[in-house]
């Protein structure tokens, strides 16, 4: 599994711009115009067609959108998600690449949304028992367990009580996440005993809507 360190990330990002031909990359623009904002990311399911991910949205992000509340946002890569998050009140987007961070912001320059580039971990700039809600999706499908137990851990000084975070993770239970080299060796029993060790209360756990892998929620 490649750590952070490796370029796997930027080179999803630099192949994204590259590979498409001509005509390919005139439709999708033309889908984009219409339907998004340009975002990269979408090469990998778009929200808005693919109903797993819609699953996800109207399951575990649009109940939870406050004007009054303050999100984090973990490993937003181009925004794909971002776009649903934007009705928080305050929304912190962290990442750990700087050239995503520049990425997510063309696209995402609001008052109300601010820019964090961390050192793999941590929360730089967000104050303690502040944020009602975290998301991440995309990103802890590949990270390995000392990483994921990392942020757990300081998950705990940002939180308020009775906050929710939703984390989708890689679960090499299923077939299709065996076969992706780039996920993590994670399985819903592993990411269960290391939210339960950080001292958190799981919520709920989804095993089901996504194919190569899961998402878990809970609280402080």
């Amino acid at each position: 599994m490649p750590g952070l360190d490796n370029p796997l990330h930027l080179d999803m990002l630099r192949h994204s711009r590259a590979r498409k031909p001509t005509l390919i990359r005139v439709a999708k623009a033309v889908k984009r115009a219409i339907f998004s904002e340009g975002i990269y990311g979408l090469d990998w399911g778009d929200v808005e067609f693919v109903e797993p991910l819609r699953f996800v949205r109207d399951r575990y992000i649009l109940p939870y959108v406050n004007p009054n509340h303050v999100a984090v946002e973990i490993g937003p890569g181009g925004g794909r998600w971002t776009r649903y998050l934007l009705g928080f009140g305050k929304l912190y987007a962290v990442d750990y690449y700087t050239e995503l961070i520049r990425e997510l912001q063309k696209n995402f320059r609001r008052p109300n949304v601010e820019f964090i580039k961390n050192n793999g971990a941590d929360f730089l700039g967000i104050p303690p028992e502040s944020v009602h809600y975290v998301f991440s999706f995309g990103c802890f499908v590949h990270l390995d367990a000392p990483l994921i137990e990392g942020y757990l851990q300081n998950l705990r000084r940002i939180l308020r009580p009775a906050s929710n975070v939703v984390i989708q993770y890689s679960d090499k239970s299923k077939v299709m996440a065996q076969l992706n080299t780039g996920f993590s060796d994670n399985t819903p029993e592993r990411m269960r005993q290391m939210v339960l060790r950080a001292g958190f209360t799981i919520l709920e756990e989804d095993l089901t809507t996504m194919w190569h892998s899961s998402i878990i929620r809970f609280t402080q």
